[in-house]
């Protein structure tokens, strides 16, 4: 019995030998994580990067989006660009459009009509020309406005409503 006993503690022993060798053995070949010998992509990739080359990836081409802060001051239009979006950062504004449609305030999910009230902090989308916002006719102060994309401002109508 004890001899069997000894027996299994060495087979055990060289086991666990041969175990801590191999482990030790696969982590030398390896590269420690994070090291010149171990890099996370390949140096012509960051050459080709570097130079301005494509990597293959999005074939399509963007434009630079202009993002600017305008004042609108009373008696005046500020007439959106279609595809621009507006969002009133101070003052009371009111919707202004040429037509019968309407402007898309995406925060509350709704189409704001001419002459109605603009909630600050929303975001106005414009899908045509023609629409836009202007100060409340009954505050005398100026509208400040983040403009994306193109805008022009006009002189107010006559009649606050179109």
């Amino acid at each position: 019995m004890k001899k069997s006993g000894l027996t299994a503690l060495l087979i055990a022993m060289a086991t666990a030998a041969v175990m801590v060798y191999t482990n030790t053995d696969s982590r030398a070949d390896s590269a420690k994580p994070g090291s010149i010998d171990d890099p996370l992509v390949t140096k012509s990739y960051v050459d080709k990067l570097l130079a301005g080359g494509s990597t293959g990836g999005g074939q399509g081409t963007t434009q630079g989006i202009e993002t600017t802060v305008v004042s609108v001051n009373p008696g005046e239009v500020l007439l959106a660009k279609a595809g621009a979006q507006f969002v009133l950062r101070a003052g009371k504004g009111v919707a202004y459009s040429s037509d019968a449609n309407g402007i898309s305030d995406v925060t509350d999910g709704k189409d704001i009509k001419s002459g109605q009230p603009v909630a600050n902090n929303h975001l106005l989308i414009f899908p045509r020309d023609g629409r836009g916002v202007m100060p409340d006719p009954q505050a005398k102060a100026a509208l400040t406005v983040l403009v994306i994309g193109g805008y022009e401002i006009t002189a107010a109508p006559s009649s606050s409503g179109s």
